[in-house]
Parts: C-alpha cells; structure tokens; sequence
C-alpha cells in the first residue's frame, strides 16, 4: 500500500507528463510547426533528387585533378550512368539542357512579343490563385485555433481528473489510515 506522499509524488508526476504531453501536443499541431515540416521534407527530396541525377559535391570535386576539358568530355558518359534505368531523370536532364541552350540563344521579336503577351495573360490567374491561397490560409485559420483550444480544454479536463482522482485516493488513504490506527489502539 502506498503512503500519502508517494501518493502525492505521483500525482505530480502525472501532471508534469500531462503538461509535457499537452505542450508536445500543441507544438505538433501549430501551423507553423506544420508548414515548417513540410518544407522541409519537401526541401529534402529536392536535394535527395539533384543527389541521385548530378552526383554529390565530393564526386564533382574528385575531378579537380583533371583538366576542364577532360571533366566536360566526361559529362555526357556521367550522365548516362547517373540515369541508368531512371527516364525521368533522363528527361529533367534533357529538358535542362534544353532550357539552357535556349537561354544562350537571343530572342526573336516575336517569342518577345508572345511572352509579353503570356505575361499578360496570366496576370489575372496569378491574382486568382494569390486570392485563393489568401483565402484558403483564412479558412485554416480558425479551425487550428479551434483545434488548439480543444487541446486546452481536453487538457484541463484531464488535470481535474487526475486532481480529483488524486484527492479520492488520498482521501481512501487517510480512511485506510485511520481505520488501521483504530485497528491498533484497539486491539
């Protein structure tokens, strides 16, 4: 049987693992927290992916030792055992070369004229979709600050429980107690 002090310790005990729990809870569940989970994982397939399709920092700088020349003329049979199995990556890798042999080659009047022109056109899609996720980030909004205070509550309810269950046990105790001096003085 346990004494009222130790009785006492546990309930303690069982309020800082409620608070930690609750605090940890809420920490899980903040949008930041979310967002921020987010980007990161996002942030770390990006960087799995250039990894896999261009090679790490240390396989580039091996190559320091040989000239530039004989690193570009390498490039090509890289790429192609980088990409093994992979069409994908195949396919980023030719859509970069692409873009960058397109960007190195100056622009017509007309591609200017039909970029203009794109530009414009997208404008009012761009303002929509900004509205959009305006709108959307408000709508989330309340219903986190509701999920937060459906912690809190829980939370509390939780710490009169166990404040009330510790008292009832308590009270037992000091019965138990009380009978069993009884007990002694009597016998």
């Amino acid at each position: 049987m346990s004494n009222p002090d130790e009785i006492r310790a546990e309930i303690a005990q069982t309020r800082s693992d409620l608070s930690t729990n609750v605090n940890a809870l809420g920490e899980a569940v903040s949008p930041s927290n979310v967002a921020r989970r987010q980007v990161d994982k996002v942030t770390s397939r990006a960087g799995d992916f250039r990894e896999r399709v261009m090679g790490s920092a240390h396989d580039a700088g091996s190559a320091t030792g040989s000239g530039l020349k004989d690193q570009a003329s390498a490039v090509p049979g890289q790429v192609k055992t980088r990409t093994r199995g992979n069409p994908l990556a195949m396919g980023v890798i030719a859509l970069g070369a692409g873009w960058l042999i397109g960007s190195l080659m100056p622009a017509t009047e007309q591609e200017a004229q039909l970029a203009a022109t794109a530009k414009e056109q997208a404008q009012p899609l761009i303002e929509k979709a900004q509205t959009a996720a305006q709108e959307s980030m408000e709508h989330l909004k309340e219903p986190a600050q509701n999920a937060a205070q459906s912690v809190a509550s829980r939370a509390q309810e939780a710490a009169e429980t166990v404040k009330a269950e510790g008292q009832s046990a308590a009270g037992d105790v000091k019965d138990t107690a009380d009978t069993a001096r009884q007990n002694v003085q009597g016998s």
